[in-house]
């Protein structure tokens, strides 16, 4: 978004600082003197600026392109490190303290790179960059189906933001986002 206005603002301000002179110029000779704001004696006077084509715009720093930084094979999902700890999921191997890494997979997660995919998948839109990790807000109507007696917490960092959730499957709206987060989470169903 930033890279957008900043792109944005560079193009106008091209198009003006080339415009203005030929402006100037065509109308001082149509209707005689212009009054200038640039004063014309003292110590300012000599220090005027010249008016003419901007430079080409640098490449922007990394917070204004969405902090991608300028190397090409950079992804959000190098900046990707969970610990998922997950309890009474009733599936063998599924308890337990799980390193996750993505960008290259790494850790001790058993299903790391479909966890990673997942992520990637979600990170891809921004609904899910939104939604994924996010709690159920207070007052929300769910169904009173019980999923079992499962419970996670995952902490962390996903796509460059800190992460620090829970998950259960206490109500029809936390077995949904338990199962929108599988395969980091494991598959109670």
């Amino acid at each position: 978004m930033l890279r957008r206005l900043a792109l944005t603002a560079v193009v106008p301000l091209a198009v003006l600082a080339t415009a203005v002179p030929a402006a100037t110029a065509s109308g001082a000779a149509s209707s005689g003197p212009v009054p200038s704001a640039a004063p014309t004696s003292g110590p300012f006077a000599a220090a005027r600026p010249a008016l003419g084509p901007l430079p080409m715009p640098l490449p922007l720093p990394g917070f204004l392109d969405d902090g991608e930084g300028t190397g090409a094979g950079e992804t959000d999902e190098a900046r990707t490190r969970l610990t998922v700890s997950v309890e009474n999921s009733g599936v063998p191997g599924a308890d337990g303290t799980f390193e996750l890494e993505c960008g290259p997979t790494g850790g001790t997660h058993p299903e790391g790179q479909a966890a990673c995919d997942r992520l990637a998948e979600a990170g891809a839109t921004r609904a899910g960059r939104q939604e994924l990790f996010r709690e159920t807000p207070e007052g929300t109507m769910c169904t009173m189906i019980h999923g079992g007696d499962a419970t996670a917490r995952i902490v962390g960092t996903w796509e460059g933001r800190a992460v620090d959730t829970t998950a259960s499957r206490r109500d029809g709206c936390e077995i949904a986002r338990w199962n929108s987060l599988v395969p980091v989470l494991p598959d109670v169903r």
